[in-house]
């Protein structure tokens, strides 16, 4: 996968449901090549479908954490498109203070959580990192 891909995922993420004129707007690609992307990114198994995601849906990934990221100059809106194209990633925030950026992940195990975050570590312009697990949420309003 490339950066147009990564980008056209990371699109898609916000929206399964855009266009391709969207898409292809957004991206600054012909809705022509939005779609043939698309069916390639299908057919290689890269995206297994498109469905809806509801908020208490990100509450059942039994194994949840926090990774601040330090980001070198100022590649963050980039960095944060990567992200969002990792299937574990559920949501980025720009931050202030120490960290650039906290991505919300979820996964099944333990073991998947190690390897998404070996994933992001490796990501250009990730220069430090920290995670926080999250044993257990209380409350909540939204």
């Amino acid at each position: 996968m490339d950066d147009t891909d990564q980008k056209l995922i990371a699109t898609l993420r916000r929206d399964s449901r855009a266009p391709l004129s969207s898409l292809a707007a957004e991206l600054g690609l012909s809705r022509t090549t939005v779609r043939s992307r698309i069916e390639r990114l299908i057919k290689r198994g890269e995206i297994l479908g498109f469905t809806l995601r509801l908020k208490s849906d990100i509450a059942h990934a039994p194994v949840r954490g926090m990774m601040m990221l330090g980001i070198e100059g100022r590649g963050a809106e980039k960095i944060m498109h990567r992200l969002l194209g990792i299937a574990a990633v559920q949501a980025v925030h720009s931050t202030n203070g120490k960290w650039d950026l906290i991505a919300e992940i979820g996964t099944d195990t333990l073991e998947e959580l190690d390897k998404v975050l070996f994933a992001i570590r490796r990501i250009d312009g990730v220069m430090r990192s920290e995670t926080n697990l999250l044993l257990s949420t209380r409350g909540g309003k939204g």
